[in-house]
C-alpha cells in the first residue's frame, strides 16, 4: 500500500511537471496559426444597374445572383465581406453631395452568415450615383491591415460620377500604404471610358481588370477571385524587376514574386540550383486590359550562356490562349533530367555553375487605342526541392538471354493448347 502511495504521488508530480514545462499553452499555439484569408465585394447599385443587357436580364439581377451562387460555394476559412454603393438615394430631387456619401458595409468581413448575406443582397434596388473612390477607402478600412494579402472585388457597370476622390488616386494612395491590398475590378459595361479608369484601379496596386458580358462568366470569375486569396499564397509576393540578360538578372530564393512584362519583352530571372536538387516554377499573367487575339506565355530554363535546357507544359501544344505555365528540371549529371516534358529542347546539359536563368516571354499585342504601359502584371513561383530519382521499369533481361526465355515460354504455351484441343476432340468423339 505504502509503495502504491508513493508511485501515485510521483506519477502526480511528474504530470504537474509536464504541464508547466513540456505541454505549451493554449495562445502559443494559436499565435503560430496563419492568417485567414479576407475579401471583400464592392458592388455598384447605382442607377444604371436596372440596364438589361445580360443576357436578357438587368445587371443588378445578375449580379445579384452571382453574389449567391459564390456565397453558397464560399471556401470555410475565407472571411468575407459586401459593400454597396449607391443603394440609398432614392430622391432624384435630393442633393448630389447626399447621394456622393452613399456606401455602406451590409455583410461584415468575417464567417459569414449565408442566409443573412443573401437576404440584404436581395433587397438591393438601384437607385444612386456611384461614389467608387469613397467606396474603395471605406473597404480597404472594413479589411484592416496585416501580413497577408487583403483583396477587393469591385463590380461596376460605370465610371465614378462622384470625384473627387478620384478612384485611380484612392488606389495608388492605397498601395503606397503598403497594407497588402490587391484591388481586383469586373466591369459590366464594355464602355471604353470605363475600362480605362477601372484598369487604373487595378494595375495601381497589381490587381487584374475583367469586363463582363454573361452572368455565368460573372459568377466563374468572382468564385476564382475569392478562392484565389486562400489558395495562392498567405504572404505578399516579392515585387522583383527581371533583366534582360541572365548576366545582369535578379537572383531568386524559393518563393512567389510578382512583376510586370512589356508586350513582346524577355524577363529574366536566375535561381541557384545544385546537383540533386529539382527546379519547379509557374508563371501566370493576368490579363488587366483588352488584348489581340492568339496570345500566348512561354516559360523556358536555360544554361547561363543561353543553351535552352526545358521549357514550359504548354509549349508545342498548339494552344494560343495560354496564360499560365510551369515547368520542371533536375540537374541529374548521370542522365536524362526528371520531370521534363516532352516539348524540351533535345539538348539538356546542365547548367554551369549550378545556376539556372528562367525566361518568361509573352506573344501579347494590343487592338489600337488600348495603352501597352504598365506593362502585364505577372506572378512567378519558384521553388527548389530534392531531385527524385527518374522511375525505371523492371529489367527483363537483355539479348540472347531474353530471346531464349521468350521462345521457351511460347513452346510451353503452345504445346499445353495443343493438347487441350487434343483432349477436347477426343471427348467429342467419344459422345
Amino acid at each position: 500500500m505504502i509503495i502504491r502511495r508513493r508511485f501515485a504521488a510521483g506519477l502526480l508530480c511528474l504530470l504537474a511537471a509536464l504541464g508547466m514545462f513540456g505541454v505549451p499553452p493554449a495562445s502559443a499555439a494559436k499565435a503560430g496559426a496563419t492568417e485567414p484569408p479576407k475579401v471583400e465585394l464592392v458592388l455598384d447599385v447605382s442607377g444604371s444597374m436596372r440596364a438589361k443587357d445580360i443576357d436578357g436580364r438587368s445587371r443588378i439581377s445578375a449580379a445579384q445572383q452571382s453574389f449567391d451562387e459564390v456565397v453558397d460555394a464560399l471556401p470555410g476559412e475565407t472571411q468575407l465581406g459586401i459593400r454597396v454603393l449607391g443603394s440609398r438615394y432614392r430622391y432624384p430631387g435630393s442633393p448630389k453631395t447626399v447621394g456622393c456619401k452613399d456606401t455602406e458595409q451590409i455583410s461584415p468581413v468575417g464567417p459569414m452568415n449565408k442566409t443573412e448575406a443573401k437576404a440584404a443582397i436581395a433587397t438591393l434596388r438601384p437607385t444612386g450615383w456611384t461614389p467608387i473612390g469613397l467606396a474603395l477607402r471605406a473597404a480597404a478600412k472594413d479589411l484592416g491591415a496585416g501580413e497577408t494579402t487583403r483583396r477587393i472585388v469591385l463590380i461596376t457597370d460605370g465610371e465614378d460620377t462622384c470625384a473627387p476622390p478620384d478612384p485611380c488616386d484612392v488606389a495608388r494612395e492605397l498601395a503606397a500604404q503598403g497594407i497588402h491590398l490587391v484591388i481586383d475590378t469586373l466591369g459590366l459595361n464594355p464602355n471604353q471610358k470605363v475600362q480605362q479608369q477601372l484598369t487604373c484601379i487595378a494595375s495601381a496596386t497589381g490587381g487584374t481588370y475583367t469586363t463582363v458580358q454573361h452572368q455565368q462568366q460573372l459568377t466563374s470569375r468572382l468564385n476564382q477571385l475569392v478562392r484565389r486569396a486562400g489558395s495562392t499564397y498567405q504572404k505578399t509576393p516579392r515585387q522583383v524587376a527581371g533583366g534582360a540578360q541572365c548576366a545582369n538578372a535578379p537572383v531568386l530564393s524559393p518563393g512567389v514574386y510578382t512583376d510586370r512584362e512589356q508586350f513582346g519583352e524577355h524577363r529574366v530571372y536566375r535561381v541557384p540550383v545544385s546537383s540533386g536538387q529539382e527546379l519547379r516554377a509557374s508563371v501566370s499573367v493576368a490579363l488587366d486590359r483588352r488584348l489581340n487575339p492568339d496570345y500566348g506565355v512561354l516559360l523556358r530554363a536555360t544554361s547561363q550562356d543561353g543553351q535552352e535546357l526545358v521549357r514550359g507544359t504548354d509549349a508545342g501544344s498548339g494552344r494560343t490562349d495560354v496564360l499560365s505555365t510551369g515547368l520542371r528540371w533536375s540537374d541529374q549529371r548521370s542522365g536524362e533530367p526528371s520531370g521534363q516534358d516532352a516539348s524540351a529542347s533535345p539538348s539538356t546539359s546542365a547548367s554551369p555553375a549550378g545556376t539556372v536563368c528562367l525566361v518568361v516571354s509573352n506573344s501579347f499585342s494590343a487592338p489600337p487605342g488600348v495603352r501597352t504601359a504598365p506593362g502585364m502584371p505577372l506572378e512567378l513561383t519558384v521553388d527548389v526541392v530534392p531531385s527524385s530519382p527518374a522511375p525505371s521499369g523492371p529489367d527483363l533481361g537483355r539479348g540472347w538471354l531474353l530471346l531464349v526465355v521468350l521462345a521457351a515460354a511460347g513452346l510451353v504455351a503452345g504445346l499445353i493448347l495443343g493438347w487441350l484441343a487434343r483432349w477436347r476432340i477426343a471427348i467429342w468423339k467419344e459422345n
